[in-house]
């Protein structure tokens, strides 16, 4: 095969390639697409930099285009999944190059690091294309804001670390929402024999292209092997980055922090570069690629975060500063130079501590990397190393203006000049703009000397009291009574007020409880009968008298009186 034009694509992904300068199709490119056209499940391996992007990408527009139809809500018609987020924002970009013939094409692309709110307002009137991230499309799917139910075909760039231990579970979840009858592409530079059983799982009698014997470099790598000690890789990295035939460099490193020490260190020594890694924000990791683009930064320190899939052109040399420890992300770190057919070279520090790393990387390469001496002028290029100026230090962003309705000391009050009026006056003083006023005697402020009090509003005449800005009313002002008519005879009044007062009122000894309503004694009034309610009657204040009980001469008048003898107080049992 040997243009485009012989794979019959749709005429706007004819034209599209055209225009990007598309003439021939790579290997991977000519192996995979034919059989995609026709909805066959590919798994595909091929080294980084063959064009593995457009091979799915091209047969997938060519489905949306001749099957067209209009997009599911809050879902998608073809899901592409990827390992990283810059990958993930790189196939997007992809998709749109080849796509941009094809009228109404929607592309979404969902990843962590950004508001997800944004992300749901972009999915409710769905997509044609869906490019995503395992962990944000889970999110999503928690808060059903996205559906999987109409997924044509599901493509899965990078398959060997999307189906590793860190990706399986999340794979889990996914595929059992896509319909069974979909078209599955999987796509990769490496693959592991465990990682080939497992994805059997999830493809349907697929087509195996392996353009080229899996884990292998491409061709036009020149490697190359330093044996140093942890201690020199620094001095031994600036000395290579100062070398004239390195032009667009990147520096991998095991570590997040591991890459902002060596940027720092390299600082000192007047090389600039930037780091990316995962504890950067999305916006600065996209700076950060954007500024390596467009060349405003040669050297590039970052993680294995940019091994999978990053495509930059013309970089010329590859470093590993620290090598990896999974064999397999090896491949995918010297493959980012030499890609469209150039050339490069990538260099790696090995320690004592890591020749374990390295003979499993010899290993899975089938070779042994070519060891290098160090450079016989090392002593006179550190002398020169050390003389160079370093660079300055970063401008600090300035923090944002203060928000809310909160005060703050801090906080600078601004004259009409735009500068603090705190500062505006200090700084004319010290250029001589303005003088400082001489403060008299009389304005020495002395703590026993006490201030003239200021003179009350009640105490000026009424004429010289200030006035309030609203308008007086236009109606007289009445200081007289408001009606002459009694109180008794005002509206909503029942009862005419008494003159006297309530506290003159002299209050009852009977409390209230000692007669019932028809003014007769009631009986056990005083004393509650339940203890709730003595003790509410306690509480309230109103506390109850004990009756006194009679006395015993009382007592036995009373019976005399009914007529019982003193001795009979009590009926005797008959026997």
């Amino acid at each position: 095969m040997t243009s485009f034009s012989d794979l019959n694509l749709a005429e706007p992904l004819d034209r599209a390639l055209r225009e990007l300068g598309h003439a021939v199709p790579t290997p991977i490119q000519a192996q995979a697409i034919p059989d995609a056209l026709k909805g066959r499940d590919i798994m595909g391996i091929a080294q980084t930099g063959t064009g593995k992007t457009a091979a799915f990408t091209l047969p997938t527009l060519h489905h949306i285009f001749t099957y067209e139809k209009d997009a599911p809500k809050r879902g998608s018609r073809v899901l592409i999944l990827a390992p990283t987020r810059e990958l993930a924002d790189q196939i997007a970009v992809s998709v749109r190059d080849y796509g941009r013939h094809m009228l109404d094409l929607s592309v979404a692309c969902i990843y962590g690091g950004v508001p997800i709110s944004r992300q749901i307002k972009r999915l409710v009137h769905g997509n044609d294309v869906l490019v995503a991230t395992p962990g944000r499309l889970i999110d999503l799917l928690d808060r059903k804001a996205i559906t999987l139910s109409e997924i044509e075909v599901l493509i899965l760039d990078e398959a060997d670390q999307m189906m590793d231990m860190g990706f399986i579970h999340a794979l889990k979840k996914i595929i059992p929402l896509l319909p069974k009858q979909r078209q599955t592409l999987f796509f990769s530079a490496t693959l592991a024999p465990k990682i080939k059983q497992l994805s059997k799982q999830f493809l349907d009698d697929p087509i195996h292209i392996s353009v080229t014997p899996a884990n292998t470099t491409a061709e036009k790598v020149e490697q190359r092997m330093y044996r140093v000690n942890q201690a020199d890789k620094q001095d031994l990295l600036s000395v290579a980055l100062l070398d004239e035939d390195v032009g667009r460099s990147l520096v991998f490193t095991r570590t997040k922090h591991g890459a902002d020490r060596v940027v720092k260190r390299l600082a000192k020594v007047g090389i600039r570069a930037i780091a990316i890694h995962g504890n950067k924000s999305q916006g600065q990791r996209q700076r950060a690629l954007e500024d390596y683009r467009s060349g405003k930064v040669n050297t590039l320190i970052a993680t294995d975060i940019a091994a999978r899939g990053i495509d930059i052109p013309n970089i010329t040399h590859v470093f590993n500063y620290e090598i990896p420890n999974v064999p397999e992300q090896y491949v995918h770190r010297i493959g980012r130079t030499a890609r469209a057919e150039r050339s490069g070279i990538a260099v790696a520090f090995v320690d004592k501590s890591e020749a374990n790393y390295l003979r499993d990387i010899e290993k899975l390469l089938g070779e042994k990397l070519p060891q290098m001496n160090m450079p016989a002028d090392m002593a006179e290029k550190l002398k020169e190393l050390n003389a160079r100026d370093a660079l300055p230090a970063p401008e600090k962003p300035k923090p944002d203006a203060r928000k809310g309705r909160g005060k703050s000391k801090k906080k600078g009050r601004f004259s009409k000049s735009g500068k603090p009026s705190g500062q505006s006056e200090s700084r004319d003083r010290k250029e001589g703009q303005i003088e400082k006023p001489q403060r008299s005697k009389s304005d020495s402020k002395k703590p026993w000397e006490k201030k003239p009090r200021a003179e009350k509003t009640e105490d000026r005449d009424r004429s010289e009291r200030p006035h309030s800005d609203k308008p007086r009313s236009k109606k007289s002002r009445n200081d007289g009574a408001r009606t002459d008519k009694p109180r008794s005879d005002r509206p909503h009044s029942e009862k005419p007020r008494s003159d006297k007062s309530r506290a003159n009122k002299p209050r009852s000894n009977k409390s209230r409880s000692d007669k019932s309503q028809d003014g007769k004694p009631a009986s056990n009034s005083t004393r509650p009968q339940s203890v709730e309610g003595r003790a509410a009657q306690s509480y309230s204040g109103k506390a109850f008298k004990k009756k006194a009980k009679p006395s015993r001469a009382k007592r036995t008048a009373t019976r005399q009186a009914q007529g019982m003898s003193g001795n009979a107080s009590k009926p005797r049992r008959e026997s």
